[in-house]
């Protein structure tokens, strides 16, 4: 990553219904235009997970339009960052990527109750890593 290049991100898990979303909504939120936002999933889902979409609604962030995406090799090679979270070995992998693995629990089928403290340690991730891409990459 250059100086002048934004750095690029990619969230990863099985349908691109639950975690990824989150993860993705709160570094557009927390980072903005600073960084470049994806996510996918290995075997999208129709939708996003309505207690997912409730649990982000809670701390202002509205997801309720995003909409699951396909895997593909091409969203990983733009990339500078593919984070994954319990997609396993689907995701492809290339030379030059940083890959980083999230062990977090799935919101599939789970209350917003439960989806909370998954949301919440999502939030605490990405604000480590705007400071990793962000602050420390400029400065």
């Amino acid at each position: 990553m250059s100086d002048f290049q934004k750095p690029s991100v990619l969230f990863v898990c099985v349908h691109n219904a639950g975690r990824s979303q989150m993860a993705a909504a709160f570094l557009t939120d927390l980072a903005g235009d600073r960084v470049e936002v994806r996510s996918a999933g290995s075997a999208p889902a129709e939708h996003v997970n309505p207690a997912v979409v409730e649990a982000m609604a809670e701390v202002g962030i509205d997801i309720a339009a995003e909409m699951p995406k396909v895997l593909t090799a091409e969203a990983v090679q733009a990339s500078d960052v593919v984070i994954t979270m319990g997609c396993g070995d689907a995701c492809p992998y290339f030379s030059g990527k940083t890959y980083l693995d999230w062990k977090l629990d799935d919101p599939a089928g789970q209350g917003v109750a439960a989806v909370r403290p998954i949301r919440d340690e999502i939030r605490a991730r990405v604000h480590n890593l705007v400071e990793e891409l962000v602050l420390r990459g400029r400065g």
